[in-house]
């Protein structure tokens, strides 16, 4: 009994300040055996316990996958039912659709049909008017060709100096012509020095007329258009050739048509062309400033038509205060009817008036006679001796009513 002390107390290791013996680990391996042993026996108790629980678990999964399946085979049932009914209602919305992509398919191909025939006449008519346009467009080349000729006939006829200056007073005498009355102008007029302007204005209340010149010098206007293209030493050139023939031209209308009490102391310098007109304007306004200066108005066809048109206003206003007096008289001699005219109307109205007061009577005494005979169709007769007398009453009466009608009347 003390060896087996003595064995167990016998020092196996030491930790730190500690020795641990022999008994001491039995001892501990005592207590680990205890715990295994304790361990295992509740390990496996659970573990069967875990065994049951998995069981009823599996039984009721059991249960519940044989509702589902139950479920699903149900589902599936109607599932089937649905895929018939639709199947059957697809089938009668595809039968629909297809009569109706039919029925919109014939449509369709009818409009086709419609705007294809439409189209076709729309084109035919198309190439019909086309055809009548090119007819036309042919006419008009062949016009234009014409004119073409007409505008190298102008100008062969503008090249000669003799005809441009006919070309020029034509045009002046076609405006004066239209816009002024007969014997308020004169053509190539002769004035007291023995110059011959191309045209004379006569001016109202004994002023002196108005010159009006038609030669402009057009053949060096044409020298610049031709020296466009030699460059530009040849186009200042005639530039100044051309500034040079219209300040003459200029001089010798203020010398031989300004005449002191013969004619007005400005003259018009016509200009057949609108583009000649504005391009003087433009690139010669010293030539402009030279004229105004000699008191001369360059004017382009516009210019004096617009003129003219003036002219004739004036003309026409003096002739106005010409015929004043005549024109009183007769509006004096109008009067006159007029108040005639008011004093007949006014005894006519006086007529009327008794007329009138003659007719409110002849109706007043219509009414009594309406009211007496009234009476005497109620009355009763006694005696028919009597009926002559209110008879003859009665004739009297409308007599005197017809006399008084006639002296209304007179």
């Amino acid at each position: 009994m003390n060896g087996l002390q003595s064995i167990l107390s016998e020092p196996v290791a030491q930790l730190g300040a500690t020795i641990v013996t022999l008994g001491h680990l039995l001892a501990f391996a005592a207590i680990l055996l205890a715990l295994l042993l304790a361990g295992l026996t509740g390990g496996l108790w659970r573990a069967g316990r875990a065994r049951a629980v998995a069981a009823a678990e599996s039984a009721q999964l059991a249960r519940e996958a044989e509702q589902r399946m139950a479920e699903i085979a149900r589902a599936q049932a109607e599932m089937q039912g649905r895929m018939g009914a639709m199947a059957d209602l697809i089938g009668s919305r595809q039968a629909e659709l297809n009569q109706s992509l039919g029925q919109r398919l014939d449509a369709m191909t009818g409009r086709i049909g419609q705007s294809m025939t439409d189209q076709t006449r729309s084109t035919q008519e198309s190439l019909t008017k086309l055809q009548e346009r090119l007819a036309v467009i042919d006419t008009a080349q062949s016009n234009i060709q014409s004119l073409a000729g007409q505008v190298v006939q102008l100008q062969a006829i503008l090249s000669n100096k003799q005809t441009r200056g006919a070309f020029g007073q034509s045009r002046m005498e076609a405006i004066v012509t239209d816009g002024l009355p007969m014997g308020a102008y004169e053509f190539q007029y002769t004035l007291s020095n023995g110059n011959r302007p191309d045209c004379v204005v006569f001016m109202p209340n004994g002023t002196p007329p108005l010159v009006v010149d038609a030669k402009f010098p057009l053949e060096s206007w044409n020298a610049i258009k031709a020296s466009e293209e030699a460059g530009p030493d040849a186009a200042r050139a005639a530039a100044q050739g051309f500034r040079r023939d219209v300040e003459v031209h200029i001089k010798a209308i203020a010398e031989k048509y300004f005449l002191v009490g013969e004619t007005q102391d400005t003259a018009f310098m016509f200009v057949p062309s609108e583009s000649i007109f504005a391009e003087i304007h433009e690139n010669f306004e010293n030539l402009v400033q030279r004229a105004h200066r000699s008191r001369i108005v360059i004017v382009s066809p516009s210019l004096l038509m617009l003129s003219i048109q003036v002219i004739q206003s004036v003309l026409k206003d003096a002739r106005m205060r010409e015929q004043a007096h005549l024109i009183q008289g007769e509006v004096i001699r109008l009067m006159e009817d007029v108040n005639r005219l008011d004093d007949r109307v006014r005894k006519l109205q006086g007529h009327f008036a008794l007329t009138a007061k003659d007719i409110e009577q002849i109706v007043t005494s219509t009414e009594k006679v309406t009211r007496r005979g009234q009476k005497i169709e109620a009355l009763e007769f006694g005696e028919q001796a009597e009926a002559p007398e209110k008879d003859r009453a009665v004739q009297s009466r409308t007599g005197q009513l017809k006399l008084r009608v006639v002296d209304g009347d007179d």
